[in-house]
């Protein structure tokens, strides 16, 4: 069940979820991503506070807000790609 190069999109992105649902069958997906949320977790972290200079409180409190900003900006660029991609308007 090897990649084509003539596969398509779809194909390719099916093949992908079959892989995904046979993982999260056999482990807990919370335990199998945990130190990647971690890790993304903590990028924020460093962003906001490079230094360690602020509380655990305000640090987590800063590092939310980071963080919802970044997934904020990715939806508005999503946004936009759906809108190129169906000819509809054009997004601020």
């Amino acid at each position: 069940m090897g990649t084509k190069r003539d596969d398509t999109p779809e194909a390719r992105a099916m093949r992908a979820r079959i892989a995904a649902y046979a993982l999260h069958s056999q482990c807990d997906s919370k335990a199998h991503t945990e130190s990647a949320r971690k890790g993304f977790r903590a990028r924020f972290e460093r962003e906001v506070d490079p230094d360690g200079l602020l509380s655990e409180e305000e640090r987590r409190r800063r590092a939310d807000c980071a963080l919802r900003s970044h997934m904020t900006r990715l939806s508005l660029q999503s946004a936009k790609a759906r809108a190129r991609r169906s000819g509809g308007g054009r997004l601020a």
